[in-house]
């Protein structure tokens, strides 16, 4: 198949995470959104709504305060409207991509009412350990979480890379060496659920949930 590079179909992840930090409970994107009936039809979806994934550590769609979207596909908004009038952190790079290039995502998901978008240009500090770090690649707009812990550091990359083999491989990334220089304890994926530790490393200890 054109997608999976084999002549085989292949069930992959899709993965959320949600982060208790300083600056409250931040999620990092919001689950495949809904592109119609063709769309539907090739993926064949089976989502977890994410008000019931929230609901499984203990949350709801209320007790978040930001949403950070590693970029603005659809399959990485499909719950934003859920979240109007909380800050949404995309490079305004992006969000001029998925408005300006048609078939790019659905614009529905992108511009609804109390959408609040806090626009980036480059890398930002949302608290005292908690960071977004451009990494262009997937998209020009891709961004990604660092988060700061005790023992090192854990990265949401999002869809930087497909698998985390392929993060372990990547020697041409302009802005790996800066992330791998915060001592990544362990890194997580969008569409992996392997998560890279470095050789002999043990993970970190953030409070991280994930689901698909």
């Amino acid at each position: 198949m054109a997608e999976t590079g084999t002549r085989s179909e292949r069930v992959e992840r899709l993965l959320a995470y949600v982060v208790r930090t300083p600056a409250g409970v931040l999620l990092l994107d919001t689950g495949m959104g809904d592109a119609g009936s063709e769309t539907e039809a090739w993926y064949r979806p089976q989502r977890i709504p994410i008000e019931q994934a929230l609901h499984g550590v203990g949350l709801t769609a209320d007790d978040v305060d930001v949403v950070v979207n590693c970029h603005l596909h659809f399959d990485h908004v499909g719950a934003n409207p859920l979240f109007a009038r909380r800050p949404i952190l995309a490079q305004r790079t992006e969000l001029a991509t998925a408005r300006s290039t048609p078939d790019y995502t659905v614009p529905h998901l992108v511009d609804f009412a109390g959408a609040t978008y806090e626009l980036l240009d480059g890398e930002h500090e949302i608290a005292e350990g908690v960071a977004v770090i451009p990494t262009p690649g997937h998209v020009d707009g891709h961004q990604s979480v660092v988060l700061r812990c005790d023992d090192g550091t854990v990265i949401l990359a999002g869809q930087t890379h497909e698998t985390a083999a392929q993060w372990a491989a990547d020697r041409t990334s302009p802005w790996l060496p800066r992330l791998l220089a915060m001592d990544p304890r362990r890194v997580l994926f969008a569409h992996d659920a392997t998560v890279w530790t470095p050789p002999q490393g043990e993970g970190g200890v953030c409070t991280v949930e994930e689901w698909t």
